[in-house]
């Protein structure tokens, strides 16, 4: 297969973000015979369909996802060693004692975009005022976090780690904290157990299916929220009881009480997930050892 060149990377992402080859040839200032020219020499070197066409413009196809997430992490990972070499130049050795610059892009799912991250980036930032972290907060449904960076979007994603949840192929992780889930009911109720249940999309019934099968007292839930925060003040105002996780119950008001769920309560672990690519870079190592200071 011949090499495909950064032009052509270019154009694939810019197909796959627009939906079509006219408005990708808008956005790069390119013809669309020129972009069509592009994406046919880029399926001819892969042997494969990249997009779909059709009336409504194109749409990758399944090789062509993973095509574009290829391409959107080679061109990221021009732009980073831009930033590299040039602190390598400033410092004469390799980088080492220069400050980290450019931009540092971050998936997170809400809590952890909440309570993990900010700390971890007041820190970074101080060491490093060129640095320039840019926070995107996803659902962690589906790809998640963990799919932003499979993707290319994400240099880094704070994601759950949990053996229901595969990670996409290639990416590394490691474990930032684990957190137990709890009991979350109105303050003073004489039987919260017996409440209506609160759940939320993204909580623990697929992570923890065992443990939540063997609890017959967990009624279906009545109301399914948009996110944790939702349903804390929904349990604050008494409307019923919930299962949440540690990170969750930072923000909890005076209304609610937390009780635990005892020895065997559910628990779920917490990470970052990265390229290898990005993970020898600067400002990825710089982050993550950050986030691990503030586990420690």
């Amino acid at each position: 297969m011949a090499d495909l060149h950064p032009q052509e990377l270019r154009i694939l992402v810019a197909v796959a973000e627009t939906g079509g080859f006219s408005a990708a040839a808008a956005s790069l200032g390119l013809t669309q015979s020129a972009v069509s020219h592009a994406v046919r020499g880029s399926e001819a070197k892969t042997g494969t369909v990249l997009f779909e066409r059709g009336r409504a413009g194109a749409r990758p196809t399944p090789a062509g996802e993973r095509a574009v997430g290829h391409a959107r992490r080679i061109l990221r990972m021009y732009e980073v060693m831009a930033e590299e070499v040039r602190a390598a130049a400033r410092s004469g050795r390799d980088g080492v004692g220069v400050g980290v610059g450019g931009v540092l892009r971050i998936a997170a799912f809400r809590s952890a975009a909440l309570h993990l991250l900010p700390p971890a980036l007041e820190r970074l930032t101080a060491r490093h005022p060129g640095l320039r972290p840019e926070v995107r907060v996803v659902r962690e449904l589906g790809a998640g976090a963990a799919g932003e960076v499979a993707a290319g979007r994400a240099d880094l994603g704070i994601a759950t780690l949990d053996g229901a949840r595969d990670l996409p192929p290639g990416l590394l992780a490691g474990v930032l904290v684990e957190e137990a889930y709890a009991l979350v009911h109105p303050v003073g109720h004489a039987d919260p157990r017996a409440l209506p249940l609160l759940d939320w999309d993204e909580n623990c019934g697929s992570r923890t299916r065992d443990w939540w099968r063997e609890q017959d007292w967990i009624p279906r839930a009545t109301v399914k929220a948009e996110d944790d925060g939702m349903v804390l003040t929904m349990v604050g105002r008494g409307l019923g009881m919930a299962i949440l996780p540690e990170l969750s119950l930072r923000e909890a008001p005076a209304t609610v009480e937390i009780t635990g769920l005892g020895a065997r309560r559910p628990t779920r672990r917490v990470g970052y997930v990265t390229t290898p690519e990005s993970a020898a870079t600067r400002a990825v190592r710089a982050l993550i050892r950050e986030l691990r200071s503030e586990r420690a």
